[in-house]
């Protein structure tokens, strides 16, 4: 059944506050338009792209809950976290991250990107990185978008928090690593 515009804008506002989240090509499959469709409706209604709202509902969500940085000095996006429990950061892959001769990221952006994840998951005012050990699976091209989930394992026997961090791009792993983590409650023995 096909539908008025008016009426289409109205459920497309609908569903993307309802799931920010939501892609344009899941947008256009679910009202079964194209996506320029969708793209020129979202403009008309001034709803801004996927990266726009993702960045917004993240700098608003987290900005009060991260306390060893400020949300802006995490590398990707924060879209889940649960202090001292589990956090997940999406980041794509742009040009500014790759080797212009090959398109590949470079590792340190991964490492950025999984090193900050570990830092925001502690509840706490300081929290740095006293030892990493990370595996590189398979490369990382432009465009691709890297999805990094931390998870907090517990402590090791000098009191750091062991975060375990895992990358992956469209579900295939891409990074794995193990940050053993300093803070300051740890030298206040708490």
């Amino acid at each position: 059944m096909r539908r008025s515009k008016a009426e289409r804008q109205s459920l497309l506002r609908e569903k993307i506050e309802d799931s920010p989240f939501v892609t344009d090509e899941q947008l256009a499959k679910d009202f079964q338009v194209s996506i320029q469709t969708i793209r020129l409706d979202r403009m008309e209604l001034s709803i801004p792209e996927l990266r726009e709202r993702i960045k917004y509902v993240a700098t608003k969500q987290w900005n009060e809950t991260v306390k060893a940085l400020p949300v802006e000095e995490v590398i990707g996006d924060i879209i889940d976290l649960e202090l001292d429990q589990r956090a997940i950061s999406m980041l794509d892959i742009t040009s500014e991250f790759v080797f212009s001769r090959n398109k590949i990221a470079r590792g340190h952006h991964l490492f950025a990107q999984a090193n900050s994840l570990a830092v925001a998951v502690i509840n706490d005012e300081l929290a740095l990185t006293a030892k990493s050990n990370l595996r590189f699976k398979r490369q990382v091209k432009e465009g691709e978008r890297v999805v990094a989930k931390a998870v907090v394992k517990g402590k090791d026997n000098r009191g750091h928090t062991i975060v375990e961090v895992n990358s992956f791009v469209n579900n295939e792993p891409v990074l794995t690593g193990e940050f053993f983590m300093f803070h300051s409650s740890e030298s206040k023995g708490e």
